[in-house]
């Protein structure tokens, strides 16, 4: 497994910017699909705000919940990964098969809850002619970190603020995301990742109206 992270110094950071723990995440998303079923796989590991694409967008446990799994769960597997500087948001993307033998592509936006698990928060994708080239090697990048040495990412103190707190740390900007369904149903999904001078589109999905 090949991992890719700039040189540079961070500042102290709640979680550990690892692409490997979402890689691994994906796997064991995937082999539960397979042992469990798909639609409990999909409801297990997602976050209660996740939104689907079905082909609409929807909130993903509201529709999840009335869904029956196949007989046989699409496979999937990832073949590159975006994390935040922070840690805490990251990005997937790579193929899927299902059993009558027709493939696609995905990408995933994965969170971490408060206790530092990885919940899906956006599962978007769109059957291909022919499937994407599979890499040798999985691979992970982690975005340059946006703040400096004097803004450094903590996490929030627990329960509710008092008088003299400092205030939240603001947002990590270093990885960020958009997904929009336009009324003719064209559907276009991005990833920007943070470089240390611009945002760099690391994904950009585009689905043509009726697909």
């Amino acid at each position: 497994m090949l991992i890719a992270a700039p040189v540079s110094a961070r500042p102290p950071l709640r979680f550990q910017p690892d692409p490997s723990s979402v890689i691994a995440a994906e796997i064991a998303f995937n082999r539960l699909a397979q042992d469990k079923g798909q639609w409990t796989a999909f409801a297990q590991t997602a976050a209660d705000d996740a939104v689907m694409f079905v082909p609409q967008k929807v909130v993903a446990k509201d529709w999840l919940r009335k869904q029956a799994n196949p007989a046989a769960s699409v496979s999937w597997a990832p073949s590159i990964v975006y994390v935040s500087c922070g840690g805490d948001l990251a990005a997937s993307t790579g193929n899927w098969k299902r059993p009558d033998g027709s493939v696609g592509y995905f990408t995933t936006i994965w969170r971490r809850d408060k206790k530092g698990r990885w919940q899906w928060i956006m599962d978007h994708g769109d059957t291909l002619s022919v499937a994407r080239e599979a890499p040798e090697f999985l691979t992970g990048k982690v975005a340059t970190c946006k703040r400096s040495e004097s803004a450094p990412i903590a996490s929030p103190p627990a329960g509710k603020p008092k008088k003299g707190d400092a205030p939240p740390p603001p947002p990590d900007e270093s990885l960020v995301w958009s997904a929009d369904v336009a009324t003719d149903g064209s559907r276009h999904v991005s990833v920007r990742m943070w470089t240390g001078n611009d945002y760099q589109t690391v994904i950009d999905d585009r689905v043509k109206a009726g697909s």
